[in-house]
């Protein structure tokens, strides 16, 4: 329920089972682990009922359940849609997409993957003039739009309707034909052992595409998505140039990456 703006309270409408789902793993995305109480405090339902919507994120392979509450799966089995993703860390990847927006100069010619953590960092690259724009994500072209100064590529295939992106053998082809600056890259999953990858096959066409034909690859991703995996590599972080996230990534896993030789970039 809510107050109007007359001081009498209104009940909102409950939220239907795929809302709620969305909404634990966003939760989940921002504290890694919580209760079946704290859930359920959240959500404003019962305890069955997040038993039951654990359950379903648990056969999805978002989330897994612990005694007494859940957590994010470590093997990512399917990429939540984008509508979860622009609600989760929105500050850490503002700050990370600005870090990532700085290493872009006029003229450049860049790649921008799909991803929530790319459209942030239109913004920051109001200033920048001359600038050719590559990018899969429909969301990203649209952002791009009213650039004052830009040439934008749209890199065409097969659209992904929960991620708004474009993907698989055609988006290859079109990104073969060009030739990049930086190309910076976007992962849901990734970590120094299996280094960046998706459970969507056609979508490591086009991440290794533009690392190919580019003379300088990022990876731009936050900490939330560090020691997460999934069953298909589209690039190891070696053949990677730079790696930008958060200042939330563990302090061992810092060190361990630098120690590797990644070139590790820490926003905020």
């Amino acid at each position: 329920m809510r107050p109007t703006k007359g001081g009498q309270v209104t009940e909102t409408a409950p939220l239907i089972p795929e809302q709620r789902r969305e909404s634990i793993v966003q939760h989940l995305q921002r504290e890694r682990v919580l209760s079946f109480r704290q859930l359920t405090e959240l959500l404003g339902v019962s305890h069955m009922t997040v038993r039951r919507d654990v359950a379903v994120l648990e056969e999805q392979g978002l989330v897994a359940a612990t005694p007494g509450g859940a957590k994010l799966a470590p093997r990512l089995l399917a990429e939540p849609s984008r509508a979860v993703k622009a609600g989760v860390d929105v500050a850490a990847k503002d700050a990370v997409a600005e870090v990532a927006a700085s290493l872009v100069h006029d003229t450049m010619t860049i790649y921008l993957d799909a991803g929530t953590t790319m459209q942030a960092m239109r913004p920051h690259l109001q200033d920048v003039r001359d600038l050719t724009v590559v990018t899969n994500d429909l969301v990203t072209v649209e952002a791009f739009l009213d650039h004052p100064s830009i040439d934008l590529i749209s890199v065409g295939g097969r659209v992904v309707t929960a991620n708004l992106s474009t993907m698989g053998r055609l988006a290859r082809l079109v990104l073969q034909e060009l030739s990049i600056d930086v190309a910076f890259v976007s992962s849901s999953s990734w970590d120094l052992q299996h280094g960046v990858t998706t459970p969507v096959e056609a979508k490591v066409e086009a991440k290794r595409a533009a690392v190919a034909v580019a003379e300088r690859s990022v990876l731009v991703a936050d900490a939330s998505k560090y020691g997460r995996f999934a069953k298909y590599r589209a690039l190891r972080l070696d053949e990677l140039d730079t790696v930008v996230t958060d200042a939330s990534l563990d302090d061992d896993a810092a060190a361990a990456l630098r120690d590797a030789g990644v070139e590790l970039r820490v926003a905020g």
